[in-house]
């Protein structure tokens, strides 16, 4: 199966994932058809346990899909063994999370680099990246930090530092404001909006935050494992659930597991 990949850096087609724990089966995407353009910075959004987290997994290759095809610059990433996946995540995406996963040991250059050294780079080199991605996320003067050291946004921003330091063709960023207050939430999404635009860098954003949704060009609505609404941020209506879900009161972790509890509970 082969598809034109000259436009779009994502395809995603029929892509349908089942968690299945011997008791109970939950159909976590519901035959997903999605394409991402080069360039695009997309907000994925929708209540908790509609399959947002899952779709990014499945999607970056980090989770693996029931059926279907995922393709990113025409490489099915179904064809690939676990090794070469994760050689492939690590040289072509970057990965943005809510709780930052910075190792409390090492310095926010450390921290940084360690995504080039263990892809080879030679250890010169990758402190020199490491460097330069954290002067472009503002944090030049804070290399020599600990994860301890820094605010919660100073954190982020390593986070998203790391992210871009191997030069990605795409960002994945799972609630990336959803540890932090207002204020950083905005300076952070502004930062990823800049990148976006300077860098043309493509990013998929899991949010259930309006304002961070707002920043981006295109929102994605989802419900029960399938995407219900798909507009550009110019639509009059485009952050507007077409159940009319009041995304203020939405932020629970949209996991696998915690579908598979829920399904469970409610089947006893």
């Amino acid at each position: 199966m082969t598809l034109d990949n000259r436009k779009s850096i994502v395809q995603a087609r029929k892509i349908v994932k089942i968690y299945d724990t011997g008791s109970v089966k939950v159909e976590a995407l519901r035959g997903i058809d999605l394409d991402v353009k080069r360039g695009e910075m997309v907000a994925v959004m929708g209540p908790s346990g509609c399959g947002k987290t899952t779709l990014l997994n499945c999607l970056s290759g980090l989770d693996e899909t029931t059926s279907g095809n995922v393709f990113i610059e025409g490489t099915d990433l179904a064809r690939m063994k676990d090794d070469e996946r994760t050689e492939y995540r690590a040289s072509n995406m970057g990965f943005v999370f809510q709780f930052y996963n910075l190792l409390p040991v090492l310095t926010a250059v450390e921290n940084v680099e360690m995504v080039l050294l263990l892809s080879g780079i030679k250890p010169k080199e990758a402190r020199r990246r490491a460097e330069k991605a954290l002067e472009i996320v503002g944090l030049k003067n804070y290399e020599k930090h600990r994860p301890s050291q820094l605010s919660g946004g100073q954190r982020q921003r390593v986070t998203l530092a790391r992210a871009l330091v191997n030069d990605p063709k795409i960002v994945w960023a799972d609630e990336p404001t959803g540890d932090l207050d207002k204020k950083n939430s905005n300076e952070m999404m502004q930062m990823m909006k800049s990148l976006n635009e300077k860098l043309e860098m493509t990013f998929v954003i899991v949010t259930h935050d309006p304002d961070v949704a707002a920043v981006c060009r295109r929102i994605i609505h989802m419900e029960d494992g399938k995407i219900v609404k798909d507009v550009p941020i110019t639509a009059k209506d485009a952050l507007v659930h077409p159940k009319g879900i009041d995304y203020t009161s939405c932020g629970d972790r949209d996991t696998g597991s915690a579908r598979i509890s829920a399904q469970e509970k409610a089947s006893m």
